[in-house]
């Protein structure tokens, strides 16, 4: 039934390109009214697959139907009776060859609450917090600095081999960390202590863990900073960069199948955005309609490979779109912006069954 089908439309296509030549040939104009027109649908019958088939399945509340329609409707003029039903979208026709940039006019903007002075702009759109919770998530902030200093010495002593710190980037942790639920899974990189922090692991569990001593969760068994808690829905750390993403879209996809009330919220830096990783969990995650969270750390540096030596893109955010996934570009030194778009992004994945990329900016290194 497939072939022919196939066989029908490259019938159609093979009349219609004929049917053009023949009008050039004999000097009328292929955009002319009389053009006949051979739309696909007419080689449809009661005998095959509805075309619903054909077309992603998507949750009532999403409107990239319409803006795909929209779109088709906004070619040449000369061929706007043209469409052709195409499997995500109808796709108008137009006579002028245009090749699409390589990027926009402007850059995506940032979204921030604070300004560089830590004083609220104006009319900002955020998410209003508790004295209790701001509180909380200052005291945090703080204790993963202290923690990170500690530590980080600790190991340059040699007392243990490995640690990576999280300078400048308490805001993301802490912030994304207060706008989720203990319900969701955490799939981490690195630089995520703060979320541990936040659902409760204790300090002395972390120093457990990077000594690897007898009262260490995982026995000893992982290197240092590969921290990792069932109890608190926060999956261990694995040393390959973005493994966990992939995974993060199966977590989903699971919740998903069980009707949680929750989404998986999957962490890594713009290095990771260059393993191979990234897209097939980006595509994956479109496909499925997987309810995932991804968030990108984006300083600029992976490691010592800056950005202009990884992509050419205007940074992460950009990347979503082109796999159909929604996005935005938040200031991480803001720990309010980073708090509103993420809760508003677990609102979106979980209620509308879809994922969402969330570029999280840090300026502290340029």
């Amino acid at each position: 039934m497939a072939i022919w089908l196939t066989k029908s439309r490259a019938m159609a296509q093979c009349l219609r390109q004929r049917v053009g030549l023949l009008r050039i040939l004999s000097g009328q104009s292929c955009s002319s009214p009389s053009t006949i027109i051979f739309p696909l649908q007419q080689y449809n019958s009661s005998s095959l697959p509805s075309k619903t088939l054909f077309s992603p399945g998507r949750s009532e509340s999403t409107v990239a139907s319409n803006q795909l329609d929209s779109l088709s409707s906004s070619d040449s003029d000369d061929d706007h009776h043209q469409v052709l039903d195409f499997p995500g979208g109808k796709v108008g026709y137009t006579s002028e060859m245009r090749f699409i940039p390589e990027s926009s006019e402007k850059r995506v903007p940032c979204f921030r609450v604070l300004d560089d002075n830590g004083e609220l702009i104006k009319g900002s759109d955020f998410q209003q917090v508790s004295k209790e919770v701001a509180v909380k998530m200052y005291s945090h902030m703080v204790t993963l600095q202290v923690m990170d200093s500690v530590l980080y010495e600790a190991q340059r002593q040699g007392r243990f081999s490995f640690y990576l710190t999280t300078i400048g980037e308490e805001a993301i942790n802490i912030g994304s960390a207060a706008a989720l639920s203990a319900d969701d899974f955490i799939l981490p990189q690195y630089r995520e202590p703060g979320v541990l922090l936040w659902r409760g692991y204790t300090l002395q569990q972390f120093a457990n863990q990077v000594f690897a001593n007898k009262a260490d969760d995982g026995k000893g068994r992982q290197m240092p900073i590969h921290y990792g808690s069932k109890k608190l829905n926060y999956i261990t750390i694995s040393s390959p960069i973005a493994t966990q993403l992939p995974q993060a879209v199966g977590v989903a996809y699971s919740l998903k199948m069980e009707k949680k009330d929750a989404c998986a919220v999957a962490y890594t830096g713009d290095g990771g955005t260059s393993e191979g990783d990234f897209h097939a969990a980006l595509n994956f995650a479109a496909v499925m309609e997987a309810p995932v969270v991804f968030i990108c750390r984006n300083n600029g540096w992976a490691i010592s490979t800056n950005i202009s030596e990884q992509f050419r893109s205007d940074g992460i955010v950009v990347k979503g779109r082109a796999y159909g996934i929604r996005s935005i570009r938040v200031d991480g030194n803001d720990a309010l912006a980073v708090y509103t778009a993420v809760q508003a992004a677990r609102e979106m994945a979980i209620s509308e069954k879809r994922p969402v990329l969330v570029e999280v900016r840090l300026n502290f290194l340029w």
